[in-house]
């Protein structure tokens, strides 16, 4: 079904910044003995925001952590996150093609993340690409990360109020995502979901209306 509109998460889905985010991460835990690996990131972090990627890894290492310290801890992680993607980020293959199409089309665009918005701004920039999206949702305006629905929630009720003349309740709104816990969130809010295999294999990613191995795999014709 051709969109009304269309939702994309950002990390592993615009750009391979997961990496990015898992060496971060280690660049400010391992001094504090409470580094993991990269298996354990992919199957317990990744997608996740920076609160709860840090309140689990203080809860696995048996520790607390107040909102102040939570707080400078995010700040230390973005900081070190800024310095690396400023050196330049990797796009996944067909993803600016298909904001550029879509945008050709006038069909609403919005980006739902669990990054900062210090994190998506300058990468954006880069690319040249942040006027396409009429709406970015971050970590810091929900109070639940995915893969509670609260961040596609709001993204859609954003989308249905600028777009009002030509979006509903009935409009059919896609997300496309690359974990478990952003499929749960965008079905929590009422999408339909494509499935991109960045970041987990196919198996992981059930509940999608289409799973593909590339935005480049998209069917002939389907949304350009």
């Amino acid at each position: 079904m051709y969109p009304d509109a269309v939702i994309f998460d950002f990390d592993g889905v615009i750009v391979d910044t997961e990496p990015i985010h898992y060496m971060s991460f280690q660049k400010i835990l391992e001094p504090m003995n409470m580094g993991y690996s990269w298996e354990e990131y992919t199957l317990t972090y990744m997608g996740f925001d920076d609160r709860d990627a840090f309140r689990e890894a203080f809860k696995a290492a048996n520790k607390t952590i107040d909102n102040f310290e939570l707080n400078k801890l995010i700040d230390k992680k973005a900081a070190f996150f800024e310095q690396v993607i400023n050196q330049g980020v990797e796009v996944y293959p067909g993803v600016i093609e298909l904001i550029l199409n879509l945008s050709k089309q006038k069909i609403p665009l919005a980006i739902c993340s669990g990054a900062l918005r210090s994190d998506i701004i300058p990468i954006l920039n880069q690319l040249n690409i942040k006027n396409h999206f009429a709406h970015i949702v971050t970590a810091e305006e929900v109070p639940q990360s995915k893969p509670d629905p609260a961040s596609y929630k709001k993204a859609k009720e954003l989308l249905l109020g600028t777009f009002n003349t030509t979006l509903n309740n009935s409009s059919i709104i896609y997300a496309i995502e690359d974990t478990p816990a952003g499929i749960k969130s965008a079905k929590g809010a009422g999408l339909k979901v494509i499935g991109v295999t960045n970041s987990y294999s196919s198996e992981h990613l059930g509940g999608c209306d289409m799973v593909l191995r590339s935005l480049t795999e998209l069917p002939g014709g389907y949304w350009i």
